[in-house]
């Protein structure tokens, strides 16, 4: 469950930074910059700060 939590906010940042690249600002670019750089860094260290987050929350791990 948490995994899937993970990828929809990730893909929702990603399409919210284009949407917002497109009608606001190119600077909203690094948003998806940084969602992407993020992701990247995860995917070698296995630490995701949205982990922490859905851990307030009270979202279980398995």
């Amino acid at each position: 469950m948490r995994e899937r939590i993970v990828r929809a906010v990730a893909g929702s940042f990603m399409l919210i930074s284009i949407l917002l690249t497109y009608f606001v600002s190119i600077n909203w670019l690094w948003m998806g910059v940084f969602v992407g750089a993020n992701l990247l860094q995860s995917s070698f260290t296995k630490w995701c700060p949205l982990n922490y987050i859905l851990d307030a929350f009270g979202v279980e791990k398995g």
